[in-house]
């Protein structure tokens, strides 16, 4: 298999949970050596149950493929010690602890970089290492804080949060950009530093058009259900059996969208040419498109406005989401390890043509590496 473009990087991995772990199973699909260090009673996903693959929490699995793991007590000094070796090898340091909870242990990033210049310092917390450091960062309290969640449900209904904890992937997402960014910087000049990712500022830049809408237009937002306060049609619209996702986003796609359901007309209607119009009279235009979309069943209009070039879809289950990648051949599910080890996870999002991320560890059991790493911190043969 060719190397990936991260091949020969170490990376020590202090973090738990989710946020910390998917930025590090990135790094190691892309070629990087990641050692994911845990503590005596492991991640705590590792019991995060129902669902499971026999004992294994399926949450722990999905995010923590091609690593090694070590268990180190942090609070023995002997352990210590390692952690600190391995953090002195290092070229990545990843970690999501409280802001300054590894400091006792001398871990932190002034530690580790004193005796490590060159060492990339990734901390993702949930406000930061300021005023917001004392706080516990959890998905669920950001989306709540951020606003999200106010954005999120019926406009009658109560709040709602996301079904997954979307801001701990994104601050994975943006913990990789900063570590990688880092490195080049790294490449040029030699020099290290500390990247700082927090939950709170993911979201905030995370919620894009609607944080804009506030910070820009001096508009707060609010809960609309499925709609979108800026476009119109683009929600889901009821059809003969199931609602369909139409998401006709400018002029263009609205007419061709017309001419599909066979009212041409609509499109060249003075009150719904513009999308600025279309969306102040969406209480109008929204029952005469329904008139003709309940004519027929949703995947007959599927296949009808994807031909057009009208963006829609069909709302699935998560089994029929990997079942439209497969159909159109993104070949969403790999296996990584072999026999009983064997595990289906998702794919690494990114293709490279030349360097393809790669899968050649399943995710490890707890100190399932302990023995070699042990021994390579100690100043034995490499691991």
């Amino acid at each position: 298999m060719t190397e990936g473009p991260l091949s020969g990087v170490l990376v020590a991995d202090f973090s738990r949970i989710l946020a910390g772990p998917y930025a590090t199973m990135l790094l190691a699909d892309l070629g990087a050596d990641v050692v994911k260090v845990e503590g005596p009673q492991g991640d705590d996903t590792r019991t995060w149950t129902p669902p499971a693959r026999g004992e294994v929490s399926t949450y722990y699995l999905g995010v923590n493929r091609g690593k090694r793991s070590i268990a180190l007590d942090l609070r023995d000094e002997g352990d210590a010690r390692l952690a600190r070796e391995l953090a002195r090898r290092a070229d990545v340091l990843v970690e999501n602890f409280r802001p300054g909870g590894l400091a006792k242990y001398g871990l932190d990033y002034a530690a580790v970089s004193s005796g490590n210049p060159g060492v990339v310092y990734a901390s993702i917390s949930g406000f930061g290492s300021g005023a917001g450091a004392r706080v516990p960062g959890y998905d669920l309290m950001v989306q709540a804080m951020s606003g999200l969640m106010s954005l999120t449900g019926e406009p009658d209904g109560p709040p709602y949060r996301a079904g997954i904890s979307v801001f701990d992937v994104m601050a994975g997402n943006h913990a990789v950009i900063g570590v990688l960014a880092a490195l080049r910087h790294r490449d040029t000049t030699g020099q290290g530093q500390h990247v700082e990712v927090n939950l709170m500022s993911s979201a905030l830049t995370g919620l894009v058009n609607q944080s804009s809408a506030y910070v820009a237009g001096d508009v707060v937002p609010f809960r609309m259900g499925n709609a979108h306060p800026s476009v119109f049609p683009y929600e889901p619209l009821p059809t003969a059996d199931h609602d369909l996702i139409v998401a006709a986003a400018n002029d263009g796609q609205f007419r061709k969208l017309c001419e599909v359901l066979g009212i041409p007309e609509v499109a060249a209607d003075p009150r719904f040419a513009r999308n600025a119009d279309r969306t102040a009279r969406r209480e109008e235009l929204r029952p005469i498109l329904v008139e003709r979309l309940v004519t027929r069943p949703a995947d007959e209009w599927f296949a009808l406005l994807v031909d057009a070039g009208v963006p829609s879809g069909p709302i699935n289950t998560i089994d029929g989401g990997f079942a439209v990648a497969e159909r159109f051949g993104l070949e969403p599910v790999v296996v990584v390890g072999e026999g009983e080890r064997a595990v289906p996870t998702t794919r690494h999002p990114i293709r490279f043509s030349e360097t393809p991320a790669g899968y050649r560890l399943p995710p490890p059991e707890l100190d399932e590496h302990g023995a070699e790493l042990r021994k390579w911190l100690e100043g034995g043969s490499h691991a």
